[in-house]
């Protein structure tokens, strides 16, 4: 015959439901809400880094600099491409904090393929955190490292003159458009490194795109200028939308801004499903 279960004692307290969690561990986040912390977690990586060493800002600084000291000073006196009146300079400024933040985003593929030959992806892989929440971590923290290397050159070009907006509510989208753009260009990255699967073929691909994917966009000259194909080619490169949210945006020019926002939103989020699916064949 089964015992009787004991009567609680006199007296005793039921638990406090608020004291709850001293008793006992929260249960493990799962799934899709990690995400937040997988995050938050990436771009304080990215941060610790930069505030370990600075030198990669001083250093990426140089070539925006130079296309807006060299190339932005040079056609500013000739007048050689139609801006609709508004100073060329003042012009190719936000093409070139594009151009800046697309070129640290491109290469990003590289870390996921070093972190994989030293382990640290085969760790990330077999914790409960889903992949597309590691790859939307890394692509975020790419967008944090474009944010810095954007102020920097906004204050380049703010000391070349570039009269530009400072509300910050325009500086707050700015943000958003190159975390967005960086976001999708990360993603590309790290989807040619999970097809790729080496360093130096990554490496001449991302070398090989940047260029064309500058040179195809309306960083430099209006897309009116540009010839029909090359016209085509510029309405499905996002960096063509980043450039007109970022002229609108600090310089007040005529732009879709809807239309940007919600091509770059769409852009990084099949960016993130891309990579996010090629990444088990990378950790292998």
């Amino acid at each position: 015959m089964s015992a009787v279960p004991a009567a609680p004692r006199p007296g005793a307290a039921e638990p406090d439901p608020r004291f709850a969690l001293l008793l006992a561990p929260p249960p493990p986040r799962t799934g899709w809400r990690v995400v937040p912390a997988r995050v938050g977690a990436m771009c304080a990586v990215e941060l610790q880094k930069l505030m370990h060493d600075r030198t990669d800002i001083y250093t990426r600084a140089v070539q925006p600099a130079l296309w807006l000291l060299l190339f932005g000073t040079t056609f500013s006196r000739i007048h050689a491409i139609p801006t609709g009146g508004v100073p060329y300079l003042d012009f190719l400024a936000p093409g070139i904090i594009a151009q800046s933040a697309m070129f640290i985003a491109i290469f990003y593929g590289i870390m996921i393929i070093w972190e994989r030959d030293s382990g640290v992806l085969t760790t990330l892989m077999v914790t409960p955190t889903p992949r597309s929440a590691l790859v939307t971590g890394k692509a975020f923290a790419a967008g944090v490292k474009a944010v810095i290397q954007a102020v920097v050159v906004i204050v380049i070009a703010a000391l070349l003159g570039v009269g530009m907006s400072w509300n910050p509510l325009h500086l707050l989208g700015v943000a958003v458009v190159v975390v967005l753009a960086s976001a999708f260009f990360s993603c590309l990255s790290m989807t040619i490194a999970g097809i790729v699967l080496t360093r130096d073929r990554l490496m001449g691909i991302g070398q090989a795109i940047t260029m064309p994917l500058f040179f195809a966009s309306n960083a430099l000259y209006p897309v009116a200028l540009m010839p029909g194909w090359l016209q085509a080619v510029s309405k499905v490169n996002p960096l063509s939308y980043q450039v007109d949210a970022l002229r609108g945006l600090l310089i007040g020019t005529p732009s879709h801004l809807g239309l940007d926002f919600g091509v770059l939103a769409f852009a990084a989020a099949v960016g993130i499903v891309a990579a996010g699916s090629l990444l088990g064949r990378l950790a292998r």
